[in-house]
């Protein structure tokens, strides 16, 4: 991401320091207070700092606003949850027996999907149903949408597609991830999609092509994880 370089130091010094004022900032930055508040006003816009409190010195002149990092602001700070994820992964299928490793993958899955309130739509249409997981899946990063499509014999099925893969860098090297997110899907749409394409395949993002008779609160039947290198 990038940052206009005085915001960037303004984001810097309030995570070494953990909160500042104008008048602090502004003798660290070597800025007139107006200049720095400028810059504040800016990174309040973007909820990427905000106002912890009111520090005042003594019993007299106006108190100071006290400005600290709001969570968003930890998008961009360095971290490396990529590089970490994939040596555990790799660890996992180094001492895991295969079969250990799908059932771990699995679960994750299943605990991912969890979080979804299925409960309220036990009885609503696969569209609802889809747009309800498209939310869900956006929240968590793969800038998802449905769509209905009409066949050249008439008959409809619907589409989910995921334009980002949150764990791409991951996924390139285990396939593990892949068949994880297929067991995701599954499990939220509630039935079996089949994976029509996949950007781990170089395609422009993975979809996954839905029955239009599919029963949003249909059973799924264990599904068989086979991964390949």
């Amino acid at each position: 991401m990038t940052m206009h370089a005085v915001r960037k130091q303004i984001l810097q010094i309030l995570k070494e320091e953990g909160d500042a004022t104008v008048a602090e900032l502004a003798k660290a930055l070597e800025m007139a207070p107006v200049s720095v508040r400028h810059h504040l006003d800016l990174l309040q816009g973007d909820n990427l700092i905000a106002v912890d409190r009111v520090r005042r010195k003594g019993s007299v002149g106006r108190p100071q606003q006290v400005y600290g990092l709001t969570p968003e602001a930890n998008e961009y700070f360095p971290d490396n949850f990529a590089g970490l994820a994939g040596k555990l992964v790799l660890q996992m299928k180094e001492y895991l027996p295969a079969e250990q490793v799908d059932q771990a993958f699995a679960a994750i899955a299943r605990q991912i999907a969890e979080e979804l309130p299925v409960d309220e739509l036990p009885d609503a249409e696969l569209s609802t149903r889809l747009a309800a997981v498209a939310d869900f899946l956006n929240e968590r990063g793969y800038l998802s949408r449905w769509e209905q499509v009409v066949g050249e014999n008439g008959g409809a099925y619907f589409l989910l597609h995921k334009h980002n893969c949150p764990y791409a860098s991951v996924s390139q090297e285990h396939s593990e991830i892949c068949c994880m997110d297929q067991k995701l899907v599954d499990e939220l749409v509630g039935t079996h999609c089949e994976r029509v394409q996949s950007m781990r395949d170089e395609e422009r993002c993975c979809t996954y092509r839905v029955a239009a008779e599919s029963a949003a609160n249909a059973s799924i039947a264990p599904i068989e994880l086979v991964f390949t290198s």
